[in-house]
């Protein structure tokens, strides 16, 4: 019995990975197609990885989360722009609007509907206090508001080559030290009977 929840935990750890990096695969598209070409080509990589990405989630799921839609549409309006009137500034203020979206809708879900947007997605997983949901809301809006204010740091502060750099390896970095911050302060209040 103890190997069979281990197998599940252990399932469900490299599910959450997996999702994790399906969920950067059209950035590290983009990062690729800027070394090897220009910011155009991999503009044009990411807004077709992010259309596949979509369609692929549907095609398994039968719906997408509002994080795909979101992401791809601001792609798609923002990449758009980059490539018609060849301006990189559009694109570099894709990450932000991104992240500022998903601030707003945590922020808006604290005060809109009986759960916020992290109890609604994580409550099926873990009971904890309604002071302990709101803490970790409002962490993560903060740090979804931070992210998109050190991307425009960065993309107007030095150049595009750093800002690619800094969108892959800064970023994901950043999210996965987030990520495991949550867990150990998760780990604090998840009560015994859920450990297992």
């Amino acid at each position: 019995m103890e190997y069979d929840t281990g197998s599940s935990q252990a399932a469900r750890v490299q599910s959450q990975i997996m999702k994790f990096l399906f969920d950067f695969l059209p950035i590290v598209l983009f990062f690729a197609a800027y070394k090897l070409y220009d910011i155009y080509v991999a503009t044009a990589v990411a807004i077709v990885a992010s259309i596949l990405q979509v369609g692929w989630v549907w095609c398994r799921h039968g719906k997408v989360e509002n994080m795909y839609w979101i992401t791809l549409g601001v792609i798609v309006v923002f990449g758009g722009l980059t490539l018609l009137l060849h301006d990189e500034t559009f694109i570099k203020w894709k990450p932000t609007l991104v992240n500022w979206l998903f601030a707003a809708a945590f922020l808006g879900s604290q005060f809109i509907g009986k759960q916020s947007l992290l109890k609604r997605m994580m409550a099926a997983n873990i009971s904890l206090p309604e002071p302990i949901w709101l803490r970790l809301n409002m962490s993560w809006v903060s740090f979804f508001v931070t992210m998109g204010a050190a991307n425009l740091y960065v993309a107007f502060n030095y150049d595009t080559d750093t800002w690619v750099n800094f969108k892959l390896f800064g970023m994901m970095g950043l999210t996965v030290v987030f990520i495991i911050a949550q867990a150990f302060y998760l780990s604090r209040h998840i009560k015994p009977d859920q450990e297992t």
